[in-house]
């Protein structure tokens, strides 16, 4: 299970300060920009870890606070008792990820002199098999069903069409899609270019007429008229600004419960997932299905593998009588 925006919240409730201890609160305010600044410089990771790694330190804050402990006398008893507290609610995957954001700030409070103790060195993560459950896919005829719900009649139809398409026919991240600008549609050459929001490397893909159809419709009758916002995906009232990845989650479940699809487990990343379990079951590459997606490992993608049905089922052996 993927750290989501129920974990932030949840996150967030674990930060909230009670009266008493001042450097706690203090540190809410000023380490959380620090951090950020730091992660983003000096390691590369991307926006969605920074969010995870400022959440997982207010939570962890808000801990000492509630304890009415200082930051220098947090102990690993505070650490285990945070990771603990954290395993009850969430899954190994989902805990093992805020362990590591977890470590991550204790450095940083060692490192600025916050903290003389290294609490870093204890964190322990729980283990568990990247493949120890399979992700979560639709039926290609599911994943029609929600294109056909979508009613491009009237705003923010289009869009929104034109966005599930992307989603769908390529495999591609929520923010992969938030990211495409304008300049990023090359229609002389028939290309689509998409940066990686991790790596940030720019791929190209070629435009396929479905999705070309469906994104000149998008920007001739209902993209607003805004020149100076590059981004392909906006807002359909003023201000006219970038959509969010919770306006396309949010989108997605509806479109879903349109289409009689039950939509409480269902985002931008289920169609990924089941795009890539679909070319598997057509017979694609591995390492062909595992570079269109951006894995930097074919072992990320050979877990589409276990989904693949179809495959399945023409090499199962026959029962024994």
């Amino acid at each position: 299970m993927r750290f989501t925006h129920g974990r932030a919240r949840w996150l967030r409730w674990e930060h909230r300060c009670r009266p008493g201890a001042i450097d706690v609160r203090c540190c809410c305010r000023h380490c959380s920009k620090n951090i950020a600044i730091t992660r983003r410089v000096h390691n590369g990771v991307s926006e969605r870890t920074l969010v995870r790694d400022v959440e997982t330190a207010r939570g962890f804050l808000g801990q000492l606070s509630r304890g009415r402990k200082s930051i220098r006398s947090a102990a690993l008893t505070d650490v285990d008792a945070f990771v603990q507290r954290l395993a009850t609610r969430f899954s190994a995957r989902t805990v093992a990820d805020v362990c590591s954001s977890l470590r991550a700030f204790l450095r940083f409070l060692q490192m600025t002199g916050r903290l003389v103790t290294d609490l870093a060195s204890g964190v322990i993560a729980p283990r568990y098999r990247t493949d120890e459950r399979p992700p979560r896919t639709l039926p290609w005829k599911d994943v029609q069903r929600i294109l056909h719900s979508i009613s491009r009649s009237k705003a923010p139809g289009k869009r929104d069409f034109a966005i599930v398409l992307l989603l769908a026919a390529y495999g591609l991240g929520a923010a992969e899609v938030l990211a495409i600008r304008l300049e990023d549609l090359d229609w002389h050459a028939g290309v689509l270019r998409v940066r990686r929001p991790k790596t940030k490397v720019p791929i190209e893909l070629p435009l396929l007429p479905a999705v070309a159809k469906a994104l000149t419709a998008y920007l001739q009758w209902e993209r607003p008229p805004v020149r100076s916002i590059q981004a392909l995906f906006l807002r359909k009232n003023m201000p006219y600004e970038p959509i969010t990845s919770a306006a396309i989650r949010y989108r997605i479940r509806y479109y879903a419960r349109l289409a009689g699809i039950p939509a409480k487990v269902i985002g931008a990343h289920v169609f990924r997932h089941s795009h890539a379990s679909r070319q598997i079951d057509s017979g694609a590459n591995v390492e062909v299905v595992s570079d269109i997606l951006g894995h930097r490992s074919s072992s990320s993608t050979s877990v589409y593998v276990r989904v693949a049905l179809k495959r399945l089922r023409a090499v199962a052996l026959p029962v024994p009588r």
